[in-house]
């Protein structure tokens, strides 16, 4: 079966794109329709690994040899982002009596997304002559301190926590991958997927959809570096703060994770 094809029937996400309730969200499930397609896939594959996609980036020169390094390295840590959401959705679903049925759709679709984003990202690295990464060893109890698989609360306060790292961190690295065009379009996408993932979250938990300075919501500290600087109020010159009020300012505009803010977040999770 053609590849777009076979996403296309996985992946049908109209339900993260309207400000709908939880109630109406699942009460509409039922109408859903094929734009899916777009949201999920961020683009087809067949493009990414044309010619033209590659040429952009195999150069002998020093510049073009910078600008593979920084776009690799920016897909393997969104690869390893990706791996996690992915394993921890899988786990999550296959554990008896975890997710009530009514909310079990949502995450369904969520794990069909991060699956796509998986295979996407190790198809995009190896059509760039990069090696994927390996899967980590996860372990979603951070040390002991999360029982994320028999208690569903904090179940859903971990998928927020992932699903608010993966929006910043795809964010963080837009100027990594800027040196292909293709890879940038999907990056993008991908990013605005992921913040659909995170405000459908946010709201199954009874938070507002966005994040307001730097308080997740009902979070626990183990949590606080997803939030750390999204207090900040200052861009370009203009404090948002003046016009609108420091919770408002912050929430317009979402701040960046760093590479090593991200791996950071992302090793709490990771078997050394």
């Amino acid at each position: 079966m053609n590849i777009l094809k076979l996403l296309d029937k996985l992946s049908n996400d109209k339900f993260f794109t309207t400000e709908a309730t939880r109630l109406e969200t699942i009460t509409n499930m039922s109408t859903f329709g094929k734009k899916a397609a777009v949201a999920s896939i961020p683009l087809g594959l067949g493009a990414l690994i044309s010619t033209p996609a590659k040429a952009e980036i195999v150069d002998q020169s020093t510049s073009t040899t910078f600008f593979k390094s920084a776009l690799t390295d920016a897909l393997q840590l969104a690869l390893v982002l990706e791996y996690l959401e992915n394993e921890y959705y899988a786990i999550g679903l296959a554990a008896a009596g975890l997710i009530p049925n009514s909310d079990r759709p949502v995450f369904m679709q969520i794990s069909k997304h991060e699956s796509a984003h998986v295979g996407f990202l190790k198809s995009t690295l190896t059509s760039l002559g990069e090696a994927p990464k390996p899967k980590p060893t996860f372990d979603f109890t951070a040390g002991g301190n999360f029982t994320p698989f028999t208690d569903y609360n904090q179940f859903l306060v971990l998928a927020q926590a992932f699903e608010d790292t993966g929006v910043r961190a795809y964010k963080g690295q837009a100027g990594n991958v800027m040196s292909n065009k293709a890879v940038l379009q999907a990056a993008l996408q991908i990013h605005s997927v992921e913040a659909r993932h995170a405000s459908q979250v946010r709201r199954m938990r009874a938070n507002k959809g966005w994040i307001e300075l730097a308080n997740g919501g009902n979070m626990p500290a183990a949590t606080n570096a997803v939030y750390a600087g999204e207090d900040n109020t200052n861009q370009a010159g203009f404090n948002t703060a003046t016009a609108f009020g420091a919770a408002a300012g912050s929430a317009a505009y979402d701040e960046v994770l760093t590479t090593s803010e991200a791996q950071t977040i992302a090793g709490l999770f990771i078997v050394v």
